[in-house]
């Protein structure tokens, strides 16, 4: 069954063919149209096991906080060691004299990680942030 789902064929219009073949160029010189409808369908499995309740991820949460704000890195490091057993590593960098920016990299069920997540961006002091989610690997 898997070498009658190698080859398909599918119509497509011809303006949405031409934008689809712009995306394509832009995706670099080493992609084709199969290996960037490969990507896509990657993409969109990938985006549904993370949205499915229950699956364990993996997940970078990046925020940006002023160093400065009042027991702000107090309340994250006690967040950081409540949830130990879910963040996997931290990267603090310094932007400048005032801002500091950190990655959290986290591993868990969705629901748990979605959650830790806005508990860390729902600190006061945190300026913004963004949790990006993808699988543990099993579409790769």
């Amino acid at each position: 069954m898997a070498n009658d789902l190698m080859r398909f064929s599918v119509a497509m219009p011809e303006n949405l063919l031409v934008e689809f073949d712009q995306l394509v160029a832009r995706r670099g010189l080493a992609k084709n149209r199969s290996e960037v409808v490969r990507d896509l369908v990657r993409e969109a499995l990938v985006e549904d096991e993370c949205s499915t309740p229950g699956m364990e991820v993996m997940g970078t949460l990046t925020i940006v906080f002023d160093h400065h704000a009042s027991v702000l890195r107090d309340k994250l490091d006690a967040i950081q060691h409540q949830y130990y057993e879910s963040i996997i590593s931290t990267t603090h960098i310094h932007m400048n004299e005032e801002w500091c920016l950190e990655v959290i990299i986290m591993k868990g069920e969705t629901g748990e990680i979605q959650g830790l997540a806005d508990l860390i961006l729902g600190t006061k002091g945190v300026k913004t942030g963004k949790l990006v989610l993808t699988t543990t690997g099993k579409y790769f």
